[in-house]
């Protein structure tokens, strides 16, 4: 008897594997190697969080609040939402995901901005409904008009990156109120807020501002980012009840585990160191910013944690010049390269080899 494989769901046929960013590798004669390829916080965690975070694995025998009754509480104090408009997951993508699947599904379509976060394709044609990415304007943002222009009555959901992921740039608030207002009531609008804690333009409206009074309209944040919990993997939305529902229907049982609940409570707790730290790196985004200006570099202001360089097809030529100075950076073949910006030194060595790659072009 022939064996036959197992028969899969067409609609994964084509879908890319996520890419995380590449770890660093130990450098010839025991030389550090930074990483500054994933966007993440170089600082441990906040003041507290560890100690917290050890406690609750004392009980990793237990399964965890599957309500998560204390995280949400903290949620619904801190930004003065109504438990019942919050759902937390595992990271804001794994919420991202969730969103995708309650509401497209095949011969359904999903917006977003491209190059935008790279598991938008990937979530909705898991899903098995159709990306439509809306190119991003010559000044590496959202083209909120183009983005319009895409809607269709096969339209179920639209990502705003803000910041956006890999570019940095913002929508500020008379364009994005103006988007939202035309976008037909019954496509959820997804906020995607990942890197809000370090913007620092009072112009950029917090999306929980604008959830308020727009039922169609959902935000996600992240305690990966600026709280340094990346490893821990928790997220959380805050939308009206049907699509905050949804979320609990689609989301993974005992998906967020207790030691990332108390250590996001805790976190939230610490709003003054984190601050702190959130204000180093915005610091020292804004030096490395200022240099590669100053070498020539044509950069896109970035109001992320940080720096984005359109490469185009010497990319993976700069990235790999970057790892033999010391820095893995996140390249994005054909389009350019995303740099975190992490600890001083890694940030020295990064500018050391853009530079001498400048120099080179």
């Amino acid at each position: 008897m022939s064996e036959k494989s197992p028969k899969l769901r067409a609609a994964l046929d084509g879908v890319p594997t996520y890419k995380p960013g590449k770890p660093a590798a130990a450098a010839p004669g025991g030389a550090t190697t930074y990483k500054l390829s994933s966007n993440e916080n170089p600082y441990p965690p906040l003041p507290g969080v560890l100690e917290e975070a050890v406690r609750a694995a004392g009980a990793l025998n237990r399964y965890p609040d599957l309500a998560c009754t204390g995280l949400m509480a903290e949620l619904s104090n801190r930004f003065e939402v109504p438990i019942e408009h919050l759902a937390t997951g595992t990271g804001s993508v794994g919420i991202a995901q969730q969103l995708v699947q309650s509401t497209a599904g095949p011969g359904d379509e999903v917006i977003f901005a491209w190059r935008s976060f790279e598991a938008y394709p990937i979530v909705t044609q898991i899903a098995g409904a159709t990306p439509v990415p809306v190119p991003l304007t010559a000044g590496e943002g959202h083209d909120l008009d183009a983005m319009l222009a895409a809607v269709t009555e096969r339209t179920r959901l639209i990502f705003v990156c803000n910041p956006n992921n890999p570019t940095g740039t913002v929508v500020r608030r008379a364009e994005l109120e103006r988007f939202l207002d035309q976008v037909p009531s019954d496509i959820l609008i997804v906020l995607d807020e990942a890197y809000r804690e370090f913007i620092r333009d009072e112009d950029v409206p917090d999306g929980i501002d604008l959830y308020r009074n727009r039922p169609n309209v959902c935000v996600l944040r992240t305690f990966s980012k600026a709280y340094g919990l990346a490893g821990l993997r928790v997220g959380f939305a805050v939308g009206h009840d049907p699509v905050a529902a949804a979320l609990r229907k689609t989301a993974v049982p005992f998906g967020v585990t207790q030691v990332a609940q108390e250590a996001a409570i805790a976190s939230l707790r610490s709003e003054d160191a984190l601050s702190e730290r959130v204000a180093a790196l915005v610091e020292e985004r804004t030096r490395v910013y200022e240099a590669l200006v100053a070498q020539g570099w044509t950069v896109p202001e970035s109001h992320g944690n940080f720096v984005w360089l359109r490469l185009g097809d010497r990319a993976l030529d700069f990235a790999a010049a970057c790892e033999r100075g010391g820095v893995v950076v996140r390249p994005f073949q054909g389009d350019g390269v995303r740099i975190t910006i992490g600890e001083t030194e890694a940030n020295d060595l990064f500018l050391k080899a853009a530079e001498a790659f400048r120099k080179e072009i």
